[in-house]
């Protein structure tokens, strides 16, 4: 037997077998899915983040936009949050938000904005200025079926849905106009 091994091994041959009797190793079926957004195909529905970054908070990078309406600002915040405002940095007006969230010194306040972080589920918040608004302003205009992809998040502006944000750890994220909102990301159509 060792003969045969030996000319096997010194003829070349990959295909020898050796059987230990050790048990197979097992792996645990994965239980993470992957974020209900396709990647665009077309790279003219990519927006180039670059257009859209402006000095964030801290000083850091971060990208802002405004809707082609002028209505809503929001902004990515480098592997923190995405969210978005009404752009008069009043109370969010979307309809069946809730009536008060807890504000920056959690007394209840009036929400003015909509988020998703890295991890966790969108929500309302209630944001000190300039929030979602970069300083100095104004934030440029995303287009209508455009998809700014920076640091982890995506955000897209449709006609037909409003704003819709993401995080692209996750896949939680948010949808919504004036007339109201979901807790899911709404992709470009194909």
């Amino acid at each position: 037997m060792a003969l045969l091994l030996l000319a096997a091994i010194s003829s070349g041959c990959d295909s020898t077998i050796v059987n230990t009797n050790d048990a197979r190793p097992t792996t645990a079926p994965s239980t993470t899915t992957a974020p209900p957004f396709a990647n665009p195909t077309n790279n003219d529905l990519l927006a180039n983040a670059f257009d859209y970054a402006a000095p964030g908070p801290d000083g850091a990078t971060a990208y802002y936009f405004t809707t082609p309406s002028k209505r809503w600002v929001c902004a990515i915040v480098p592997r923190t949050n995405a969210g978005c405002q009404a752009a008069t940095g009043s109370t969010l007006p979307v309809k069946g938000a809730p009536d008060t969230v807890p504000g920056p010194d959690g007394t209840d306040t009036a929400p003015n904005a909509i988020q998703v972080g890295r991890t966790g589920d969108p929500s309302f918040a209630a944001l000190e200025s300039p929030g979602f608004s970069p300083v100095p302003g104004p934030p440029v205009v995303l287009p209508f079926g455009k998809v700014l992809i920076a640091s982890g998040f995506r955000c897209n502006v449709q006609e037909a849905t409003g704003i819709s944000c993401a995080s692209e750890f996750t896949g939680n994220g948010f949808t919504f106009s004036a007339d109201g909102f979901t807790t899911q990301y709404t992709d470009l159509p194909a």
